[in-house]
């Protein structure tokens, strides 16, 4: 039996105990909100004065009543965007379980940089994921409603890539505001591919949930990275995979269905200075021209497999809401 979290609301049911996802329907659309960020191509970007600013896109969806400060997770979409089966849903049943939740589009106010899903993921950046997770924490700090001390990070493939860079302290150190840190980070089928050659960590767990049958993900290389985590001081970095799982199974799409390149065996360290170089060459990635060029030469286009599959969702939010249950009710 899972124990229940606190909240003020009856209406809420207790945390770990999610709401059927086919049953929430869109009828809660959260709230718009927008908030500063900037838009980084690097790492190494962050902070710079020179950076062009943007004003944040994002939902905020709170639980129903009143009462003391909840905590919070920042939601972060994949390189196909904020679809409704994944971020939206996902946050109306962590509001219903008493945590705020906040689905960032980072794709929305930089459609001048790149439209279309292969021009995004070549010219719209970790980096700009990074910026706006790290925005999204500092804005959720500053509402009246949010526990500042108890917000998480969550993100799908690409997101969840972020989700998880998010956790290293050069990073951290980079793009935090005042000085605030994520609790705790979840990366969802996220591909493993940056090794950092500063390992500190921010010193909240990691938990990357990957799909046994998804080969856009390597589930070694995700565990050196969690052991780079773990040496830096992460208290827990821990890496599941999920049987019989494809890519995205928590997505509209029955499958499986192939799709897109596949970047598993892309490689890259971020140097002491933030720089993102291939692991082989040490050649930098400095800008969408040298991004272009080391993507096409590590991956190819066999594609990986993704499909639906709701009795993984259901194993994966169970182990989400254990992971989860420590940082954002510490005491309950």
């Amino acid at each position: 039996m899972l124990a229940a979290a606190p909240h003020a609301d009856a209406d809420l049911v207790p945390f770990g105990q999610w709401p059927a996802h086919t049953a929430l329907g869109a009828a809660d659309g959260g709230q718009p909100v927008g908030f500063p960020s900037i838009s980084p191509f690097g790492l190494v970007d962050a902070p710079d004065p020179d950076v062009p600013a943007v004003t944040a896109s994002a939902r905020l969806y709170l639980p129903q009543g009143g009462g003391a400060p909840v905590p919070a997770v920042v939601l972060l979409h994949g390189a196909g965007g904020v679809m409704p089966s994944r971020s939206p849903t996902y946050a109306r049943q962590f509001a219903a379980m008493g945590v705020a939740a906040l689905v960032v589009d980072v794709f929305a106010p930089r459609r001048d940089i790149a439209t279309g899903f292969t021009r995004r993921v070549l010219s719209i950046t970790e980096a700009m994921y990074l910026a706006d997770a790290y925005s999204g924490l500092a804005f959720l700090a500053d509402r009246p409603e949010i526990d500042g001390d108890r917000v998480a990070v969550m993100g799908f493939s690409y997101g969840g890539m972020a989700a998880v860079l998010a956790a290293h302290e050069p990073v951290a150190a980079a793009f935090a505001i005042g000085g605030r840190r994520f609790v705790a980070h979840i990366g969802l089928y996220g591909p493993c591919l940056a090794r950092f050659d500063d390992r500190r960590a921010t010193g909240a767990p990691v938990l990357m949930l990957l799909g046994e049958l998804d080969d856009i993900t390597d589930p070694a290389r995700c565990r050196e990275i969690a052991g780079d985590l773990a040496a830096g001081g992460a208290p827990a970095a821990e890496v599941v995979v999920m049987a019989g799982a494809y890519h995205q199974w928590d997505g509209p799409f029955a499958g499986p269905r192939r799709v897109g390149r596949n970047i598993a065996a892309c490689q890259f360290r971020v140097d002491a200075a933030r720089v993102v170089r291939e692991a082989r060459t040490g050649v930098a990635m400095t800008d969408a021209v040298s991004r272009q060029a080391i993507l096409a030469l590590c991956s190819d286009d066999a594609g990986y497999l993704l499909g639906r599959d709701d009795a993984v969702r259901a194993r994966a939010n169970i182990l989400m809401s254990d992971f989860l249950r420590p940082a954002l009710f510490p005491s309950g």
